[in-house]
Order: C-alpha cells, then structure tokens, then sequence
C-alpha cells in the first residue's frame, strides 16, 4: 500500500533555507504526479508545489521563485528546496502522491498523503 515519509521540518530564521524530503513506498513513483501540500494553524491545508510524471512543475504564487520541488525515481524521493524563507512559511509540509497514473497538477488530485512535518520559520 502507498506510504509516504516527510523529513527535514525543523526551526529556521527568516531568510534562512531548508531541504524537505519524502521517502514513497507502495508503488512506481516515475509514473505519478507529486506534490507539496502545508497547513498553518488555523488555516485550510493548501497546495505549494507540484512536480508532474514527466517533470513539468507548478508552484503556488506566494512560493514562486522561492521554493523548488524535485524528484528522484531511482531513489523513489521526491525533494522540496526552500530558500528565503518567512514567518508565514510556518506549517507542517506534506508530501502527497496524484491518484492518477500519468496523471497532471490539479490539486485535488493528490489523494495520498504523509504525516508531515513541521518548519518553523522565526522573525
């Protein structure tokens, strides 16, 4: 069955950088779309970054420029880079897997997620 595992949340300043990674599990990941997803407290989980079968990717506008998504099939890992980080980047980031196979970037495609984990970004 599809497991997915974040790693690399932790506490960063403002303008600072970090490197998350999901570890997939349970099926051929060259053949699906993958995506970051982040929830703030208080807020509804939204989407950030998308990174097709065939490597075409997509950002969420207020992560543009800032954020780049990656893949590695042959490792099964799939990689979100963040640079410049702010405060309101605070959230627990999931990795999530497009229903589909050879599916595309609509966000509610992405019907399989890990637990998260947490980046804290500080003024």
């Amino acid at each position: 069955q599809v497991q997915l595992v974040e790693s690399g949340g932790g506490l960063v300043q403002a303008g600072g950088s970090l490197r998350l990674s999901c570890s997939a599990f349970g099926f051929t990941m060259r053949m699906y779309s993958m995506a970051w997803f982040r929830q703030a407290p208080g807020k509804d989980r939204e989407f950030v970054a998308a990174i097709v079968w065939n490597d075409v990717t997509s950002y969420a506008d207020s992560v543009k420029g800032r954020f780049t998504i990656s893949r590695d099939n042959g490792r099964n890992m799939v990689y979100l880079q963040m640079n410049s980080l702010k405060p309101g980047d605070t959230a627990v980031y999931y990795c999530a897997k497009n229903d589909y196979r050879y599916g595309g970037d609509i966000p509610t495609d992405f019907g399989s997620w890990g637990q998260g984990t947490q980046v804290t970004v500080s003024s």
